[in-house]
């Protein structure tokens, strides 16, 4: 990767570890709903480009540089928000939703900076395609690392 992605793509992971600390950190014991709200705020201040950390200016400057929706970001912290009161799915769709907030959305996220090979779309027969975006892809990818990152914790503590 080119230096201003390695940069970008840390920025993202800088956001994410920060966010998954507030609930799995030293200090999560004092996380509470509020927190998350203010974080949140915190985080709509970043997509209005006005950063109210110094990790957040990283940030800031990942989305000049990759313009990106912040969905994905949002659901980062609803999941955040299920550690709060969770840490057992009675049903795969709710592990399911939960991988896809917690670990889905990395994947999302770093689809604007990774980009997408379009060398194929230069043959004259192609250029008129629409370059294929793993969205589908990216999210698997993410929940099947959850998933995994799961079922590793459980082989230390059953």
């Amino acid at each position: 990767m080119s230096p201003v992605k390695r940069q970008s793509i840390w920025s993202i992971y800088a956001w994410c570890r920060r966010t998954d600390e507030l609930v799995d950190g030293p200090a999560s014991a004092l996380t509470t709903p509020e927190t998350l709200d203010l974080w949140e705020q915190q985080l709509e201040s970043i997509f209005a480009g006005c950063p109210l950390e110094n990790y957040d200016v990283a940030l800031v400057d990942t989305l000049q540089r990759f313009p990106m929706d912040i969905q994905p970001f949002r659901d980062m912290i609803a999941g955040q928000r299920m550690d709060l009161y969770r840490s057992r799915y009675e049903t795969f769709e709710d592990l399911y939703l939960y991988c896809y907030r917690v670990a889905g959305t990395v994947g999302l996220m770093s689809t604007a900076i990774m980009g997408v090979d379009s060398t194929i779309y230069t043959a004259p027969w192609q250029q008129n395609k629409q370059p294929y975006l793993p969205i589908e892809e990216a999210i698997a990818l993410g929940i099947a690392n959850q998933l995994t990152n799961i079922l590793r914790g459980c082989g230390r503590r059953c």
